[in-house]
């Protein structure tokens, strides 16, 4: 049998790398499934639900292996529906390569069955490389250039290919005028500044008497170096939160997150410095970083749009975190002065003592914070964990202590809905032999990650063991949004856009073959987890957990006061909601021991 357009693609594909893709079948893609399926199964094809899982999936693959993410559909709709995925590698700077087929060639133009612009459509999400193609000499360039930009600028590239062209027959380009001879391979390259630049950022820090860190995803691999620089300084160091699993929760000088899911001790770092060093982080929220002025500041990223961008740096490195951290720390003096470091540790100490505080404050049933709170100290060495976005993600955030060796993930730019599962399955993918938790929101389990529970069954006999959680906060409330409502908008809770369906999730995962948990009482949390960790299959573990537990941010502005008084006494749960801020606010200041 001739080689086709479809098996070129997917040696070319393997001979870049890939060893994974992600997808839902259909018509638009039948010559480029036909091909795969005549492979060997050198690269695996993992079926999702739906081809925004899909996205996601191939997102979060690049995330927790550093490779090449690459998902797959067919033509209209289920080109569409990747967008959403995509937009999170986009926002969160991960190389995915969207691969998507599109209506023969000769009835484009026609208004033919799902024949969608597709060009115009990925133009922004995969605006550094997309591309249709149209003969078959022209399919090597496009895949090798598709894949390099991806890997090289860490961005968004899509391919689309007529359903007709997949299955012609594959010819090399010609050696002619109008072709072009490209090949594979990327090596990554060392990006260090100036030795003269070094010295001026070195000049700032060592200037500084009250030195604070803050770290993201960029310094991810960077954590050896950012501990050398952060003791040498005697730096107080925040995360951004995609930087959660960058550095260690048991370092005595890491204040955990930033910003409004962030801790106190991190916004009191912020507050008191007078010297930032912002690694690899894109970090939104310019009101959480020190006012105008307060800090002299020295930033390093490998992209010059992120420089300077959040707050303006008298120093702004274009570099690796790794290798501008190694080159920059001999240029370091280490600070003999500690006092500022002895005053970021009291913080810090403090501001676990008021998290766990929280944590424990009775709520009804159950309060969500101490779901988080248990599992802690009993996260497994090595657990890789994703979570949604809505309010799950504050107590992610604040109350799980990451250790050395752990992954941590979840859609962070474009802070989605429903990537929590679907990234928890392509970690498993990646990483089959690690203990995987995924923690959810009842608006995302019933949005998109339910039925993403039954690729989870379709696949999990084939990991090399069954660890897989997925926990679900069944508040029945859109809870987010809700507390926003009322402290940013001084609105009541509008119970017509809020109130969500009560659903029997641990029910549905026994009712597919997965293992279901209940929990409604905060004393079977922590045998609950015990059991979800150590059992023979993925389970579902269902928390009922009460929606009027605020998510009480760093400290409280007078408009935040003003809107939440405003909303309460019209809230329909006014008496609980009033009831468990008091207790979250009395939890603040309660004693929290000896110095």
């Amino acid at each position: 049998m001739a080689t086709t357009v479809g098996d070129y693609f997917w040696e070319r594909l393997k001979a870049w790398g890939v060893t994974r893709v992600f997808g839902y079948p259909g018509d638009g893609i039948n010559g480029l499934l036909g091909a795969l399926g005549r492979r060997d199964g050198d690269i695996e094809f993992v079926q999702v639900r739906h081809e925004e899982m899909a996205a996601f999936m191939a997102s979060a693959h690049a995330k927790f292996t550093g490779e090449l993410g690459v998902c797959l559909a067919t033509s209209g709709p289920g080109a569409s529906h990747l967008i959403t995925g995509l937009y999170d590698a986009r926002l969160d700077h991960m190389p995915v390569l969207a691969i998507a087929g599109q209506q023969a060639r000769t009835a484009l133009g026609a208004h033919y069955q799902q024949e969608v612009d597709l060009k115009s459509m990925f133009k922004d999400v995969a605006g550094a490389f997309c591309e249709q193609a149209t003969v078959p000499g022209q399919v090597r360039h496009l895949v090798d250039r598709a894949c390099r930009i991806a890997i090289g600028e860490r961005r968004v590239t899509a391919l689309i290919f007529p359903n007709d062209l997949q299955e012609q027959a594959y010819e090399e380009p010609p050696l002619a005028h109008g072709a072009v001879q490209s090949g594979v391979g990327y090596s990554r390259p060392r990006v260090v500044p100036f030795d003269h630049d070094l010295q001026r950022a070195a000049d700032v820090l060592n200037a500084g008497e009250k030195v604070a860190m803050l770290v993201g995803a960029g310094a991810m691999q960077a954590t050896d170096e950012v501990v050398q620089i952060a003791e040498l300084l005697g730096a107080g160091v925040a995360k951004a939160l995609l930087g959660k699993a960058a550095l260690p929760d048991d370092l005595p000088y890491v204040t955990g997150s930033i910003g409004l899911l962030g801790t106190p001790a991190s916004a009191k770092l912020m507050e008191g410095c007078d010297t930032l060093l912002m690694v690899g982080t894109g970090f939104p929220y310019s009101e959480f970083l020190p006012a105008p002025g307060q800090a002299r500041a020295v930033q390093i990223d490998l992209e010059p749009g992120m420089l300077s961008l959040r707050y303006p740096a008298e120093v702004p490195l274009v570099g690796d975190a790794v290798e501008t951290l190694r080159a920059l720390i001999p240029l370091i003096k280490a600070k003999q002065d500690r006092s500022w470091r002895k005053s970021v540790e009291k913080s810090v100490r403090a501001s676990w003592e008021t998290m766990a505080n929280r944590a424990l404050a009775p709520a009804e049933p159950v309060n969500p914070q101490r779901v988080f709170h248990e599992l802690s100290p009993r996260l497994p060495d090595h657990a890789i964990l994703t979570c949604d976005s809505g309010s799950c993600a504050n107590w992610y955030a604040r109350d799980l202590k990451i250790r050395r060796g752990m992954m941590a993930s979840l859609s962070g730019g474009l802070a989605s809905m429903g990537a929590a599962v679907p990234y928890a399955i392509a970690a498993k993918f990646a990483h089959p032999g690690r203990p995987v938790i995924a923690m959810v929101g009842d608006g995302a389990m019933q949005m998109n990650n339910m039925a993403e529970l039954i690729t989870v069954q379709k696949y999990w006999r084939d990991w090399a063991t069954p660890n897989f959680v997925v926990m679900v906060l069944n508040n029945q409330d859109l809870n987010q949004v809700t507390w926003e409502q009322r402290v940013m908008e001084g609105d009541p809770k509008f119970e017509a856009t809020q109130v969500l369906p009560d659903v029997p999730y641990h029910r549905f995962a026994e009712l597919i073959g997965l293992k279901g948990l209940y929990v409604d009482d905060p004393e079977a949390l922590g045998a609950a987890w015990d059991e979800a960790l150590a059992a023979d299959r993925p389970v579902v573990l269902e928390v009922r957990t009460d929606p009027d537990v605020p998510p009480m941010p760093p400290h409280l502005t007078l408009k935040q006061i003003r809107n939440f008084m405003t909303a309460w006494p019209r809230d329909p749960n006014a008496g609980a909601m009033l009831k468990n801020t008091a207790r979250q606010a009395l939890a603040s200041v309660l004693p929290t021991g000896k110095d």
